[in-house]
């Protein structure tokens, strides 16, 4: 038996003598620890606690990550490995604990849903083609601007007209940390919008400086506009369910991929963290488009 092997069974006899703790916990620490010897004589690394260094664990935790073990089970086998050498240095058999400051690696966040392109396009223009009443053209102008900008709900709900310059075709809105910035529209976008405004002044208008109004002429809120994105999605034979932040993402997605430019990307989304954009950069970059109409596939205008 090996001396990690031997150190492993006392402590083992410790948690069940002295801390008492159930068979099914100490059989849990019992088999993390045994992987960790495993893995060391694999390696041909010393199996020995007094050869233990910090990177033999930063290399063990890296293994289990490899793996594909949880975050959650990587930190359960390190909390085993700092318990059994914090036991050992109480002891006088360690001079410290290798595993101290050892933490599990962050597995990548799950890209959010989206729609692809095409599916999208084909929607988003069988939803221009049909609109049935003015609401219906308000949820395409909504959906428009969520797509061709990259909004948040909060932002697009809380637009002005004054923060919509449809002859620019720029839109100003204010995201996280009341943070101010100028977002491009596409032309599919500007004209959605030109409809909704020539429907909205027909409206019992009771906030003048809303852009988006419900059918009592009030500011839209976000739950009317969840269900309206929903409906919009089964009219328009989306597979997904259509919700705000799905367009956002798909917004951001799209974008990447045709121009590679995260930088941009970070500055278009409002992000003021680039980690928070990086998210994005499981895709494979197709091309580089240097200008937003060249990139965003409804930016482009329609020949007449």
């Amino acid at each position: 038996m090996s001396p990690l092997a031997s150190a492993i069974q006392l402590f083992t006899e410790h948690l069940e003598q002295v801390r008492q703790l159930s068979p099914h916990t100490v059989k849990s620490y019992q088999r993390d620890l045994l992987s960790f010897i495993q893995w060391l004589e694999k390696n041909n690394e010393p199996v020995s606690y007094t050869a233990i260094q910090k990177h033999h664990v930063q290399q063990f935790s890296a293994h289990l990550f490899r793996q594909g073990k949880s975050t959650k089970t990587i930190q359960r086998h390190l909390s085993s490995l700092r318990s059994l050498f914090r036991f050992l240095v109480h002891q006088g058999n360690c001079r410290n604990n290798p595993a101290e400051d050892v933490r599990a690696p962050k597995h990548a966040q799950r890209l959010p849903e989206i729609v692809d392109a095409e599916t999208l396009n084909h929607a988003l223009d069988k939803g221009a083609k049909t609109p049935n009443t003015p609401l219906d053209v308000r949820d395409q102008a909504i959906v428009e601007l969520l797509y061709s900008s990259g909004l948040r709900l909060s932002e697009l709900l809380g637009l002005n007209l004054g923060h919509v310059d449809l002859t620019e075709g720029v839109v100003r809105v204010t995201g996280k940390g009341n943070k101010t910035r100028q977002v491009p529209v596409g032309q599919a976008a500007i004209r959605a919008i030109e409809a909704w405004l020539q429907q909205r002044q027909h409206f019992p208008i009771q906030d003048e400086e809303a852009l988006f109004l419900n059918h009592r002429g009030k500011r839209l809120g976000p739950r009317g506009l969840q269900k309206r994105l929903q409906a919009y999605g089964v009219q328009n034979q989306l597979p997904q369910h259509l919700h705000p932040h799905m367009l956002r993402h798909s917004f951001a997605s799209h974008m990447l991929e045709a121009s590679g430019d995260m930088r941009a990307l970070q500055e278009l989304l409002g992000h003021a963290d680039l980690a928070t954009t990086q998210i994005y950069t499981h895709l494979d970059f197709q091309y580089l488009a240097q200008a937003y109409d060249q990139a965003h596939p409804r930016a482009k205008r329609k020949d007449d």
